[in-house]
C-alpha cells in the first residue's frame, strides 16, 4: 500500500465530509426546499455523499487498527497481547486495499442517471415473425427480471406481431436505480434458432433492437404546451378491433424536435397523456444524454455502457443453449434461464467491466 494513495484518499474523505455538512445544512433551508430542482440535485448529492463517508469510516478505522497493531507490536512484550495484534494487523492489510478500490469507485463520477426509472422500448429487427417473437421473449425476460428486483413493470405502447410477440413494445421500469443496471441491454440482440415454420431444420438469424433511456424528472425539461402537438384517438387491439369505445388513446408531437410519443395502455385519457408526457419528457431528455453516453464510449474500449442502438451487443443461439455477450467476451450455457429473468449473472459481469475501465480512470497515484 502506498502511503501517498493513503494520503491523497484521506485528504480527499476529509474534503467530502465538509461538503457532506454543507449539504447537510442547505438541504434544511427553507429558501432551497422552495426551489423543487435544486432540492432534489442536492438531495442526491446528500445521499451519495453518506455512501462514501460510510466506506470512508470504515477506511480510517482500518488504518486507525492498523497503527494500533504495529505500535503494540513495536512496544509490547506480553506474548497474548502481541498474538492479538497480529490477527489485527493481518485482517486490517487484507481489508485496507479493498476498501481503496471501492472509496475509488465512489469518488470517480458515475452516471448521474443511474438512480433513475427507465423507459425500454423493444423492436423486432431483421427476421420478420421470428424477430417479433424474439421481442416478445425479451420483453417476458425483462419483466421477471424487474420482477425479481421487485420493480414495476407499465407498458405505455404496442403493436403485436402477426404470430405473436410484438413489432414494437414500449414500457417504463421503476424501481431503485431500474436505468443503472439496464441501461447495459441497449444495442441489437440476435438470436439464432429453428423457427416453427422452417420445414428442413435451417438455423435462421433474426434481431430485435433495445434501447433504455433514463426516464426524465419533472424538474429535468420544461415543457411548453404551445410546443406539443396532442392527437387523440381509438386504442385498437390485434386486428385493428376496438379496445373502448371511447378515444382514450394519445398521441403527443413535439413541434421543435419531432419527437412523437403515444400510450394506450389505460382507458382513461388523462392517465394516457400523463405517461405519454414523462415518455416524451424522458425522450427529448435522453437527447442531451446521449451526448454523455458518446463520450463515455470515446473514453472506454468496452462500450459496455454507451446506450450505442446499431452494436450487436448480444448473441441468444438456442441449439446449444448458449448466450454470448460480445462486448465483453462472456459466454453462458444458461439460455433458458436466462430468458427466464435470471439476468443478473451476465449483468455482474458488464458491471465488472464497466468498473475495470473506471478504475483506470482513477487519477489517484
Amino acid at each position: 500500500m502506498s502511503g501517498q494513495v493513503t494520503n491523497d484518499i484521506t485528504k480527499r474523505l476529509d474534503e467530502l465530509a465538509l461538503r457532506l455538512q454543507e449539504v447537510s445544512t442547505l438541504i434544511a433551508d427553507p429558501e432551497v426546499i422552495a426551489d423543487g430542482k435544486r432540492f432534489v440535485a442536492l438531495g442526491k448529492e446528500y445521499s451519495e455523499l453518506e455512501r462514501i463517508a460510510s466506506v470512508g469510516s470504515r477506511y480510517k478505522q482500518l488504518l486507525a487498527d492498523k497503527e494500533e497493531a504495529e505500535e503494540t507490536l513495536a512496544t509490547e512484550s506480553d506474548e497474548e497481547l502481541r498474538q492479538i495484534a497480529k490477527i489485527q494487523l493481518d485482517e486490517a492489510i487484507e481489508a485496507i486495499p479493498s476498501t481503496e478500490e471501492e472509496i475509488k469507485l465512489l469518488l470517480i463520477p458515475g452516471d448521474p442517471e443511474d438512480d433513475k426509472d427507465a423507459i425500454m422500448e423493444i423492436r423486432g429487427g431483421i427476421g420478420g415473425d421470428e424477430a417479433a417473437l424474439f421481442a416478445g421473449e425479451l420483453y417476458r425476460m425483462y419483466t421477471k427480471y424487474a420482477e425479481q428486483q421487485g420493480w414495476r413493470v407499465e407498458v405505455t405502447d404496442y403493436s403485436e406481431g402477426t404470430t405473436g410477440g410484438y413489432k414494437e413494445i414500449v414500457f417504463t421500469v421503476s424501481g431503485s436505480g431500474a436505468y443503472g443496471i439496464l441501461k447495459y441491454e441497449s444495442g441489437v440482440h440476435r438470436v439464432q434458432r429453428v423457427p416453427q415454420t422452417e420445414t428442413q431444420g435451417r438455423i435462421h438469424t433474426s434481431a430485435a433492437t433495445v434501447a433504455v433511456l433514463p426516464q426524465a424528472d419533472e424538474f429535468d425539461v420544461e415543457l411548453k404546451e404551445s410546443d406539443i402537438r396532442v392527437d387523440i384517438f381509438c386504442a385498437s387491439g390485434p386486428g385493428g378491433q376496438s379496445v373502448n369505445t371511447t378515444y382514450s388513446a394519445i398521441r403527443l408531437v413535439h413541434i421543435p424536435t419531432g419527437i412523437t410519443v403515444q400510450c394506450q395502455d389505460q382507458k382513461s385519457q388523462l392517465k394516457n397523456k400523463a405517461k405519454a408526457m414523462v415518455e416524451l419528457r424522458s425522450r427529448i431528455y435522453n437527447m442531451e444524454h446521449q451526448k454523455y453516453l458518446d463520450e463515455v464510449a470515446a473514453k472506454r474500449k468496452t462500450m459496455v455502457s454507451t446506450g450505442d442502438r446499431s452494436a450487436k451487443i448480444r448473441t441468444y443461439n438456442f441449439p446449444q443453449g448458449r448466450i454470448t455477450d460480445h462486448r465483453i467476451n462472456f459466454t453462458t450455457h444458461n439460455l433458458h434461464a436466462v430468458l427466464d429473468g435470471d439476468l443478473q449473472p451476465i449483468l455482474d459481469q458488464l458491471i465488472m467491466a464497466e468498473n475495470f475501465e473506471r478504475l483506470k480512470e482513477v487519477s489517484l497515484q
